[in-house]
């Protein structure tokens, strides 16, 4: 491809709105640009990225005997009511009407239309096991969309779905998806971590995500590098540090004028936060749920919902004060004739034995000191907070470490969540009929590229893994009116399309440094550069990063480029 010829808009300074590294260097080098909120245009350089994306993901489900099919994106609602998820699924759903009035959606995933092909298509046994697989555009109502493509309202997604007669078979499916989705990634060269995951809205008794490391992620995983443990902290199971500090275990008001937060309070009190407890009043549909977690640590919403197996919100101030009688700030555990849930940290048997805290007293500007949670209160005992930093590893005992992630895939084993309402069945080898026991399975490839950026980038632009790089080779030609130079150019161009290479020669009218710099922007692996000496039929070579510049003979780029390749990442 020629530059000249291609749509390849650079850009000097970041875009205004850019937090991600990732959006920064993809507005900049060309690839993308934002059409609204949450939509995003890919140039042909990011589409160049995408379809190489793509290519790995076909192949490799299709080594697992996957079949490429695919479904529409615009739904009749009554598959999806007829799975509840119509109900379920709150504003981050797309919903409209047609000129008839029946209601519609904008698919967010493809769980119901597979699930009712299989119910219309699959007889027998004999025709299970099956895998099929889309690459189709997806959407969903972000509330709040931001880091460029990494969250957004409408984006690619390849979603598989495999039917089984029985569990057993699903575990062989399962276990197939793991081994497609490490060679995926391994293939798009992100560092990534398979983690144990919240079914979620998809339901099913299990589920992992992919994730791969990145300050712009918005998800965080607990690892334990001795023993492998690895988990969304909306999941993970930690042992709490033992706390800090020594508070008497005599009930004891103290005023704590204006003092609202744990930091106001175990400053005021010089007390180190462990030592306090966070009370946290939330509202399960009609029901107040109190929550109790020590002063240091973070509940997890989703961890609540799992237990009390409903969502959950915080109460708004005027419901704390109808309900308790108090301030927000000042709330606590004793004399309380509500539902209360206590983190397993401060039981009894928890890492700081049974002991005293202190907490708040349910009275404007005043505390307690010396609560004894299983002594003056009669909580459900449950895992609430969040894995921390430092944390031991629930199954060895390590020091557990946090990461902040990107996720980049997921799997789930659905079971019979789906095909059950939806009356997806087959015929056993008894003539028994048997619901499908199901699995879905995702991947984003937008967010491929974009992990690929936020872990592959310096401060000159993209330094692409070499499977999902735009080009291969980067061949850069420093003066466009020098017909030696075009020569030369011309016969490294047409050796390397030969030899199997996808290369962007460079040959605009534009200055040496510009064209430089162009090409350090998009991240190419490989930089051929024909400059002065190609009068002698020498020609610079080096890699993207890692490497020093060569002069060799024009007539063996190709081997260079090649030697290069396999060292590159």
């Amino acid at each position: 491809m020629r530059a000249s010829q291609l749509f390849m808009p650079t850009l000097k300074q970041d875009p205004a709105d850019a937090e991600a590294v990732s959006h920064k260097l993809l507005v900049r080098g060309g690839f993308v640009r934002q059409f609204a909120a949450g939509i995003y245009i890919f140039l042909p350089l990011g589409w160049r990225v995408m379809e190489r994306i793509n290519r790995i993901i076909r192949e490799e489900m299709n080594a697992i005997g996957a079949l490429e099919l695919s479904m529409p994106t615009m739904h009749p609602a009554d598959v999806w009511q007829q799975t509840g998820r119509w109900h379920d699924i709150g504003d981050e759903m797309f919903r409209l009407k047609d000129r008839g009035d029946r209601d519609m959606v904008l698919a967010m995933t493809h769980e119901e239309v597979f699930t009712w092909l299989a119910s219309r298509e699959l007889r027998s046994y004999r025709e299970l096991p099956q895998i099929w697989y889309q690459i189709q555009i997806k959407f969903r109502d972000e509330p709040r969309p931001k880091g460029g493509i990494l969250r957004v309202r409408e984006f690619l997604m390849k979603d598989s779905y495999s039917f089984d007669v029985d569990v057993a078979g699903l575990e062989v499916s399962y276990h197939k998806h793991i081994q497609a989705y490490d060679r995926i990634f391994q293939r798009c060269g992100l560092v990534y971590y398979r983690v144990e995951s919240d079914p979620g809205m998809m339901g099913g008794a299990q589920a992992h995500e992919y994730m791969s490391p990145s300050a712009a992620g918005e998800d965080r995983v607990a690892l334990c590098n001795a023993c492998g443990y690895a988990a969304n902290v909306e999941l993970a199971r930690s042992v709490a540090t033992p706390p800090e500090g020594r508070v008497p275990d005599v009930l004891e008001e103290v005023a704590t004028p204006h003092m609202r937060t744990i930091k106001e309070v175990a400053a005021f009190l010089e007390l180190p936060a462990s030592s306090l407890i966070k009370s946290l009043l939330w509202m399960a549909g009609d029901e107040p749920v109190l929550t109790l977690v020590r002063g240091d640590q973070e509940l997890h919403q989703r961890k609540l919902e799992r237990y009390l197996g409903r969502t959950v919100r915080p109460a708004h101030p005027e419901e704390v004060e109808r309900l308790l009688g108090t301030e927000v700030g000042f709330v606590g555990p004793v004399g309380l004739e509500l539902r209360t849930l206590a983190d397993q940290s401060l039981a009894p048997d928890g890492p700081g034995g049974r002991r005293a805290y202190v907490a708040g007293a349910n009275r404007a500007h005043t505390h307690l000191r010396g609560v004894v949670v299983d002594r003056d209160s009669r909580p459900e005992w449950a895992d609430l907070r969040e894995a921390a930093e430092g944390d031991g590893c629930s199954q060895c005992g390590h020091a557990l470490h946090i990461e902040q992630v990107i996720e980049v895939g997921n799997i789930f084993k659905l079971g019979t969540k789906y095909s059950l309402p939806l009356g997806a069945s087959v015929l056993d080898e008894k003539g028994e009929e048997r619901p499908i026991v199901m699995g879905s399975y995702g991947i984003g490839p937008a967010r491929i590229a974009a992990a690929a950026v936020e872990h592959g980038h310096d401060q000159k632009g993209i330094v692409w893994p070499k499977a999902i790089a735009p080009f291969d080779v980067h061949l850069v030609q420093v003066q466009a009116a020098d017909a030696t130079q075009t020569g030369v150019a011309q016969s490294v161009y047409t050796r390397l399309n030969e030899e199997g290479w996808e290369c962007l020669w460079d040959e605009r009218d534009e200055r040496a440094g510009v064209k430089f710099k162009d090409a350090e922007l998009i991240g190419c692996p490989v930089r051929v550069t024909v400059g002065k000496k190609a009068g002698d039929g020498i020609v610079e070579v080096e890699p993207r990063i890692g490497g020093t510049r060569e002069e060799v003979p024009a007539d063996t780029v190709a081997e260079r480029v090649a030697a290069l390749w396999e060292a590159a990442r």
